[in-house]
């Protein structure tokens, strides 16, 4: 039987591979170190990009219920880089999250949507 871990959000067990690892830490550190309370993630959902249908590793909704920061997970072997950023850049086409977060748990980015394109952040947004 493979190894399973509880996934907070979806309220279930899943299978515990590399990406899910990451997955689940990442919910945890932004719960309890920035507050983002779990009624406000969204995992695994399916999202049109284009013509094709994807799915999106976590979002966090905003007070509206609309995304607020779309966060894209790899395992902690895959690199951060330019690649994985287009990839979450093409899902927040239709999202429209104000933040994208990279991450592979060794590596983590931050980047805001604003109207000069995506910039880069020092600190990720505490809840309010």
């Amino acid at each position: 039987m493979k190894e399973q871990i509880f996934d907070k959000i979806r309220r279930k067990y899943v299978a515990l591979t590399p990406e899910e690892e990451v997955r689940q830490l990442v919910i945890s550190v932004l719960h309890e170190h920035f507050h983002y309370p779990l009624s406000r993630f969204s995992c695994e959902a399916q999202i049109k990009v284009g013509q094709r249908h994807k799915r999106y590793d976590i979002i966090i909704l905003d007070g509206d219920r609309k995304p607020f920061m779309l966060i894209e997970c790899k395992a902690k072997h895959v690199d951060i880089n330019e690649q994985v950023l287009d990839q979450a850049i093409s899902y927040n086409i239709s999202l429209k999250a104000r933040y994208i977060l990279l991450t592979n748990s060794v590596k983590t980015m931050i980047f805001e949507n604003t109207s000069q394109g995506y910039l880069q952040k020092n600190e990720i947004p505490y809840f309010k």
